[in-house]
């Protein structure tokens, strides 16, 4: 068991690429999915490819997962066949999945029972950033754990800043998702004004991308508007997820967060519509069919 032996435990949209750039950074990654396609094309990159959870998380004394929800991630840590089922004592398990802050918590506390170390880790940044590896990572968990594995998460992150305890990089990932949402909203609302107003949605990005408005997201999310391209670097349906999760928090809290309600109730809309498949840019299509006009048509 060396110190570049990893396990890798979901290999969708991001978490392919981020265990591609272990494997290119000199890792012996071991990774395991539901979906054996995944696996495969993992391994013809040079991974090795496990049968489970457990067989992934053993003999190795890293283990990252990375899986779309809450329930998902307590699944692949805590329940049969699952990590904690196959890792040894003084083993870390890194959770860079996006789920509620008490669920993380709550895998926390089984990997402290099993002697295993723990980090929630989420990520921000979509497929590009995935596989450019410059995810920023917000992480939470114990100050010794996050200097011993910062090197690691350097392999797929750019910006890694830790949080707080466990939970914290959770609670950061919900501020940045309602960042994010509240961003591409915006957005959509402005380009669906300028273009039923007769002018060309690139020319006014252009114009005002240099500015104060100018941001992240919309750089990434204004081309795929004018374009109507809409393929997911990031589904409508997982932010629907986060912000479900951010709903929640603030709920057991005491903080209202009622510019994230709106645009939850339109992204169920969408998904009603059949298009929870879509990239969360697609957040447009809500306000493009309110005002029967499209950002990209002629």
């Amino acid at each position: 068991m060396g110190d570049k032996d990893v396990g890798f435990v979901g290999l969708g949209i991001m978490g392919r690429p981020m265990a591609r750039n272990l494997v290119k950074a000199g890792y012996s990654v071991t990774v395991y999915d539901i979906v054996g396609t995944a696996v495969e094309e993992l391994v013809t990159d040079g991974a090795k490819a496990a049968s489970s959870a457990s067989e992934a998380a053993s003999d190795v004394p890293l283990i990252i997962t990375m899986v779309p929800d809450s329930a998902d991630s307590e699944a692949a840590i805590m329940g049969p066949g699952g990590v904690l089922e196959g890792t040894a004592r003084g083993a870390t398990v890194i959770d860079m999945s996006s789920i509620a802050p008490g669920s993380s918590q709550k895998i926390a506390a089984a990997c402290e029972a099993a002697g295993v170390d723990f980090l929630d880790a989420p990520v921000s940044g979509g497929e590009p950033k995935a596989i450019d590896g410059t995810l920023a990572i917000m992480v939470g968990g114990k100050q010794a754990v996050f200097d011993k594995y910062q090197n690691v998460l350097g392999v797929v992150g750019g910006s890694i800043v830790r949080c707080g305890d466990y939970g914290a990089g959770n609670t950061t990932k919900l501020a940045n998702q309602i960042i994010v949402a509240a961003n591409i909203e915006a957005l959509a609302e402005a380009l669906v004004l300028v273009k039923k107003a007769g002018l060309d949605p690139q020319v006014v990005f252009d114009a005002i991308r240099g500015g104060l408005a100018g941001s992240t997201v919309m750089e990434a999310k204004a081309p795929m508007m004018i374009a109507g391209d809409f393929k997911p670097g990031f589904r409508i349906r997982l932010h629907q997820k986060d912000l479900q999760n951010a709903l929640l928090t603030g709920k057991e809290i005491g903080v209202p967060l009622p510019v994230t309600s709106l645009i939850q109730q339109m992204i169920g809309s969408l998904i009603n519509d059949g298009k929870g498949d879509l990239d969360h840019s697609g957040i447009a299509n809500f306000i493009e069919d309110m005002a029967n006009s499209t950002v990209s048509g002629k």
